[in-house]
């Protein structure tokens, strides 16, 4: 689950993460209000969208004048902000966070993520921040610092240190840097995080190391434990489409295509997509209905796959091993007529009780379509999807 810049800065701060003085914004008076609350004569509005890259898609801005910062927060309240990040269809934007400007002579990344090789939380750093990791490896990879924390014993000072010095960084720059990173470790740890970024980390006109943006992600299935972290989800910014499949419990990602699958386990899933573009079919999303699927689950399973409007075909693959094919199939039949299904339906089962599972489908007397294999079942789902179009 992601949260907003300023609710990740917030979290940040209670850990001791040093950020600028800001405010939150729901319509542009209270925008200007809150410059007007904060003094000075230069301010930095931000579009609170759950999205990178929002300064190259208009969505930062400097103000000079709370007037300025009126007009810019007019033009950014209920737009709809496309950046390299988000899909054509872009993130709304419903509140605005306005923050006093910072005087900037160096940009540094830092970055907390879960390396999946190491099995570790990793550091990864860079004396040159201000622009996406991706960017940043792809020009300058040598810039970049990584350090493994040992889960036995966390993030110790002498690491800390460590890539302090590495960075350039002198003097008093240097414990400001150890508390900064304890302090994202211990909130990275406590909170389930999945992903803490730094971007940039600056140091300011008194030689001060200070959060200009911040980013959080955690742990969807730790979300039970941690009330204070799911309140802060935000649905505007998620896809309806994921945030229904969440509800129920499905494991759901939409995409492009036009052809819907329902699949239980992820390594059969991403088989299952490759087989479609292999066929020369587009998947419309990865669904992972997971194990000990009933027909109640398969139902919900259809019914998230057809809130996708650009759907023309649905396919689904099961590999009996904890689930059972005739609780598919039960779904299956179940769905199809709860539903009102008026698109193809291709089902390929295999494993546990797949012939009661091929009886049930087969003595449903609806009009469902069945393959023994993965290719055979892609092939024909491409094909219905060709003549659909014809």
């Amino acid at each position: 689950m992601d949260i907003h810049e300023y609710q990740a800065k917030e979290i940040l701060a209670r850990f001791g993460v040093p950020v600028p003085r800001g405010g939150l914004a729901y319509s542009p008076e209270q925008a200007g209000y809150r410059a007007r609350e904060l003094g000075g004569s230069r301010w930095v509005v931000k579009a609170q969208i759950h999205s990178g890259g929002r300064g190259e898609a208009g969505g930062v801005r400097v103000c000079k004048s709370e007037e300025e910062v009126q007009d810019y927060a007019q033009s950014l309240f209920g737009r709809q902000l496309v950046t390299k990040q988000t899909d054509a269809n872009g993130k709304g934007v419903y509140r605005l966070w306005v923050e006093a400007a910072s005087e900037i002579t160096q940009e540094l990344y830092l970055g907390f993520v879960l390396d999946r090789k190491s099995e570790r939380i990793m550091i990864v750093a860079s004396a040159h921040g201000g622009m996406e990791i991706e960017d940043l490896a792809e020009r300058d990879a040598n810039s970049l610092r990584r350090m493994v924390i040992d889960p036995a014993v966390g993030l110790v000072p002498y690491q800390a240190r460590e890539l302090a010095f590495s960075l350039g960084l002198k003097g008093g720059q240097i414990a400001q840097m150890v508390n900064v990173l304890t302090a994202c470790y211990r909130a990275y740890r406590d909170l389930d995080a999945t992903m803490v970024e730094i971007n940039p980390l600056i140091i300011n006109g008194t030689g001060d190391l200070v959060a200009l943006d911040a980013k959080m992600s955690f742990d969807t299935n730790a979300l039970y434990r941690r009330a204070e972290i799911a309140e802060l989800r935000d649905r505007s910014q998620e896809d309806p489409r994921e945030s229904m499949a969440g509800d129920h419990g499905l494991a759901y990602v939409g995409l492009d295509g036009d052809i819907g699958c329902i699949i239980n386990g992820a390594g059969l899933a991403m088989a299952t997509m490759d087989m479609i573009k292999l066929a020369g079919g587009e998947p419309a999303n990865f669904l992972d209905i997971g194990g000990g699927a009933s027909p109640e689950r398969v139902v919900r399973a259809f019914r998230t796959v057809l809130t996708d409007r650009n759907v023309q075909v649905i396919l689904v693959n099961i590999f009996a091993g904890i689930n059972r094919c005739d609780w598919v199939a039960e779904g299956v039949v179940k769905a199809y007529r709860e539903v009102g299904m008026t698109i193809p339906v291709v089902v390929r089962l295999a494993g546990t009780n797949v012939e009661e599972g091929q009886r049930i489908l087969a003595a449903s007397g609806l009009p469902l379509h069945t393959a023994d294999t993965l290719a055979e079942a892609a092939d024909l789902a491409v094909g219905l999807r060709l003549k659909r179009a014809a």
